[in-house]
């Protein structure tokens, strides 16, 4: 662990620091923003006794973050400030947080805890594939390697040739990533004929996409690593939040930094440990931009707040199983993009390249399957509309394609498209 005295902290003293924390938190928003502190209701920092007063503020949503773009309820002058990062969402008015030193050295904690937990230590080579820019994963992941001291390979996205050949140049023992880059990798390499168990590969460190167990195990299997989950937004501070560690039984929040809450994404109530709903955090140590209850819109569950096999005391969360706005509704059905992938990827035959074409044919609601196979028969065809009916009682034409007939998307994958015919 890097932090263990605080990762393994009894759950009493962890709530105990989570209201000191929130009280420091209200009395920052009420000194430095009183917009920001007349949003929330004017509350005094002596009014937060326990963590069920949190019930008592309200919600903030990304459109609220949109709507004060760029710093209307950011608490401090821009130059306390030594940086920003921004949401890489590509339309609409964008999220900014703004970073103070501490928020950064935060940053770098949160990540060094991550990147221990999935058994990174000083000995080990990390290849960072997330941009350096905007975005704010690369930049957290490099925060984090710098703590525990591995060396770092800073090549940033695309150049997948390069990163291959970087695999074996460099020792590289981890890789960071977006959920769906190992697939492009995995790609290229064997058309490359390149092997990753010739190199000293052994651990994949992947999110800001959902991606299923299914899509998991085809990635451990192709590239001969082990993979952990790693969750963290723009809004709440970036990559970090939390990760699940080697028992992989929950993905640990750092709950000294964060206070989460599972809601009904309808009513906004609070719902009890193991139901699924809506995640919402507060941040207790972000400088720049703290949150009070922030909606996130990931679909996700508590599991647990015992301690964890691997000694760890934060919470765990089950991995997240898709966005309240990524929900697909055809027919009067509801459902998850991962929801189909865990489906295809069960079969041997079929790549790890799908879209779902959602139109209308004569006024009447479709869904497409288009997927990429290694064969194209009609029994394949079958077995997969029948399996996705048997889940979700909706007829799915399935439409199989040869390798490389599905476009790739330079940054995250293009999983739905809506088109009326």
């Amino acid at each position: 662990m890097f932090q263990r005295r605080l990762e393994t902290l009894d759950r009493e003293l962890i709530e105990r620091l989570q209201v000191e924390r929130l009280k420091k938190t209200v009395a920052r928003i009420k000194e430095k923003n009183p917009k920001y502190w007349e949003k929330i209701g004017k509350p005094e920092p002596e009014d937060v006794n326990s963590l069920n007063d949190l019930k008592n503020f309200p919600f903030l949503t990304k459109e609220d973050l949109r709507q004060n773009y760029p710093f209307g309820l950011a608490c401090g002058q821009q130059c306390e400030f030594v940086r920003f990062h921004m949401s890489s969402g590509t339309t609409g008015t964008p999220v900014v947080n703004p970073y103070t030193p501490n928020d950064v050295e935060q940053w770098g904690e949160i990540m060094a805890r991550c990147l221990a937990a999935a058994g990174l230590n000083y000995t080990d080579v990390l290849q960072i594939t997330p941009s350096f820019g905007l975005f704010n994963g690369g930049f957290g992941f490099h925060y984090g390697a710098e703590k525990i001291s591995c060396f770092v390979v800073p090549i940033g996205p695309g150049r997948t040739l390069l990163q291959l050949k970087f695999l074996k140049d460099f020792n590289t023992t981890a890789i960071a990533g977006i959920a769906s880059y190992p697939l492009r990798l995995i790609e290229v390499a064997k058309e490359e004929g390149f092997d990753f168990r010739e190199t000293n590969l052994r651990v994949g460190i992947f999110g800001a996409e959902v991606w299923s167990e299914e899509m998991r195990r085809y990635i451990e299997r192709e590239m001969g690593i082990e993979s952990f989950d790693i969750i963290g937004m723009t809004e709440t501070g970036g990559v970090g939040l939390g990760i699940d560690c080697k028992v992989h039984s929950g993905i640990h929040v750092w709950e000294d930094h964060y206070v989460v809450e599972i809601v009904d994404p309808e009513t906004g109530e609070v719902l009890p440990d193991g139901e699924e709903g809506e995640l919402v955090v507060t941040t207790l140590t972000r400088e720049g931009l703290p949150l009070i209850r922030y909606r996130t819109r990931d679909i996700t569950r508590v599991l647990s707040r015992e301690r964890c096999d691997c000694g760890r005391t934060h919470l765990r969360l089950d991995r997240i199983k898709g966005r309240t706005d990524d929900m697909l509704k055809v027919k009067g059905v509801c459902f998850y993009p991962r929801q189909i992938e865990e489906v295809i990827m069960k079969y041997p035959e079929v790549l790890p390249n799908y879209q779902i074409i959602i139109g209308k044919v004569e006024g009447k609601d479709v869904v497409e399957l288009i997927i990429e196979a290694e064969r194209q028969d009609e029994y394949l065809k079958e077995r997969i509309e029948e399996e996705i009916y048997s889940l979700l009682g909706l007829h799915v034409n399935v439409q199989l394609k040869k390798k490389g007939e599905i476009p790739r998307s330079e940054g995250k994958a293009v999983r739905v498209k809506r088109c009326d015919k």
